[in-house]
């Protein structure tokens, strides 16, 4: 999964991952389990970042995440 921040909605995340496509989801406790297809995003204003600045959204993968993945779908080098 991959993580990313837009300059024009900072109160939101996008993630997107094979599984689950582009999705958006507020930044904010258990956030991730508000997320919603991920539309009209502009590649120029989107930048990554590295997964773990949404642990506490509760992204999959995180401590809080109400449903556990496996750790090697992340690629946490990449996102560093």
């Amino acid at each position: 999964m991959r993580l990313y921040r837009s300059t024009n909605c900072p109160e939101r995340w996008y993630a997107y991952s094979e599984s689950t496509g582009w999705v958006m989801f507020p930044n904010t406790a258990d956030g991730w389990t508000k997320r919603q297809p991920a539309r009209g995003i502009d590649p120029i204003d989107v930048r990554e970042v590295p997964v773990q600045l949404a642990y506490g959204a509760g992204i999959p993968g995180s401590p809080t995440a109400s449903v556990e993945q496996p750790a090697s779908e992340f690629n946490l080098a990449e996102a560093a």
